[in-house]
């Protein structure tokens, strides 16, 4: 049994390549809920299985899909998807269970990602007593604004190792 992922991929570009890529992905959920099974554009390359599963559209913003993916995010797949139809991305991914958060981004053919390791995880608690997380001094209820917090500070240090 697969442990899920979690991905939210939001894509930029023009009118006219979103509304293909929403053609895409809308082609993509009604045949897997055809054939029960995940899903893959026919143009991209194999991505050693790392298919689409319970695909959706976010309503409110163009260009915004959920879905899910064994095990861990296929950012090649997205790549791929980005490169065919010319337009940029962001994509977030989780799966707390294979120790697995974090964040791609594409943007003029040049793909960036950052994601935790074991270290990050470790560098917080539970405190099952109390059902609360501490993270540097401080205590929280969930772990997402801790695991956000890591992020967001490996994004930041990679970009001024960039500048530097």
């Amino acid at each position: 049994m697969a442990n899920w992922c979690n991905n939210t991929v939001v894509f930029e570009g023009t009118a006219e390549a979103i509304e293909q890529i929403t053609q895409l992905f809308k082609s993509m959920a009604e045949k897997e809920q055809k054939d029960n099974c995940g899903q893959m554009p026919d143009f991209v390359q194999d991505t050693h299985g790392d298919y689409f599963y319970n695909i959706s559209q976010d309503d409110e913003s163009a260009g915004v899909f959920q879905y899910e993916t064994k095990w861990s995010p296929n950012t090649e797949a997205v790549k791929q998807i980005a490169e065919h139809f010319k337009v940029d991305f962001t994509y977030e991914y989780e799966e707390l269970g294979c120790l697995v958060y974090g964040k791609a981004t594409f943007e003029n053919g040049t793909l960036t990602e950052t994601c935790l390791d074991s270290q990050d995880f470790d560098s917080y608690e539970l405190d099952e007593e109390t059902d609360t997380y501490h993270f540097e001094g401080k205590e929280y209820d969930s772990e997402w604004e801790i695991l956000e917090t890591l992020l967001e500070r490996k994004i930041e240090n990679q970009f001024n190792n960039i500048k530097i």
